[in-house]
């Protein structure tokens, strides 16, 4: 299943690094958050990928395309400029690239990747969050209850858009209101991509009139994860995941 990643943003409430570079490419240990993100659903077979760009875009792009030798050891002939990859890396990723714009909104940055999508169903998340979600149950429960969007419920502290779950089914998104029930969109989305219709243009947000709209139409369930999850919106968020990071026991990431 494709898997979509929203990472262009501005990443203003973490300015001491997005002055630089975008918030996906800020690093958790020796890798940007956004590979962490991406290798995470590659460990459950999830490996071709759409990334929506905007601000910084070019940064991403250049990681990407610099992926074999930014971490490889390689000799190169100054001469001919021929160069030799030791150490290759073992990834067999497909990553689509797409600019789609610094200013257009999350639903905006989603309408204008339908042509890479398709028809089938895929993978959503955003590009600054962590989880050990399994993605197998995630896949099944949206599978089993056959809606037009599945999101993923998490309860962190009171500062996210707020679901209000009934018996799995979603019946009303919020966007960052006051907490009450305590679950909150966490990413990790699966939808039909018949949803994409639903938006309007770039300027939609994603998070309003488009899940709305499904939650009213009985459409968007929510499959609660009550362990791991954790965004990096602040540097104080990034100074914690390095901290779990380092500890040695890193939830989002699966051994063999």
């Amino acid at each position: 299943m494709k898997v979509v990643i929203l990472a262009g943003g501005f990443g203003s409430r973490i300015s001491e690094y997005t002055e630089a570079i975008p918030k996906p490419m800020i690093k958790i240990g020796d890798k940007p958050i956004l590979y962490h993100i991406m290798n995470y659903y590659a460990s459950y077979g999830h490996n071709e990928f759409i990334i929506a760009l905007g601000y910084k875009s070019e940064i991403i792009k250049d990681y990407f395309l610099n992926y074999k030798v930014l971490n490889s050891d390689f000799t190169i002939n100054m001469s001919s400029e021929q160069i030799t990859v030791h150490n290759k890396s073992s990834i067999d990723w497909k990553i689509t690239l797409v600019d789609t714009g610094s200013n257009a909104m999350t639903g905006g940055r989603l309408i204008k990747l339908k042509k890479f999508i398709g028809k089938q169903d895929f993978m959503l998340t955003y590009g600054d969050g962590l989880s050990n979600v399994d993605l197998k149950k995630l896949l099944k429960f949206h599978k089993n209850h056959n809606k037009m969007v599945t999101v993923t419920a998490v309860r962190p502290s009171a500062r996210f858009g707020e679901l209000k779950i009934v018996n799995d089914k979603v019946e009303r998104f919020e966007e960052k209101p006051q907490i009450s029930d305590g679950w909150i969109n966490g990413g990790f989305f699966i939808m039909k991509s018949i949803f994409i219709d639903l938006i309007k243009d770039e300027k939609t947000i994603l998070e309003r009139a488009p899940l709305e709209k499904v939650a009213i139409m009985n459409e968007l369930n929510a499959y609660k994860h009550n362990d791991f999850w954790h965004c990096m919106d602040t540097k104080r968020d990034k100074d914690r995941l390095e901290e779990i990071y380092y500890s040695g026991k890193v939830p989002w990431i699966i051994n063999d």
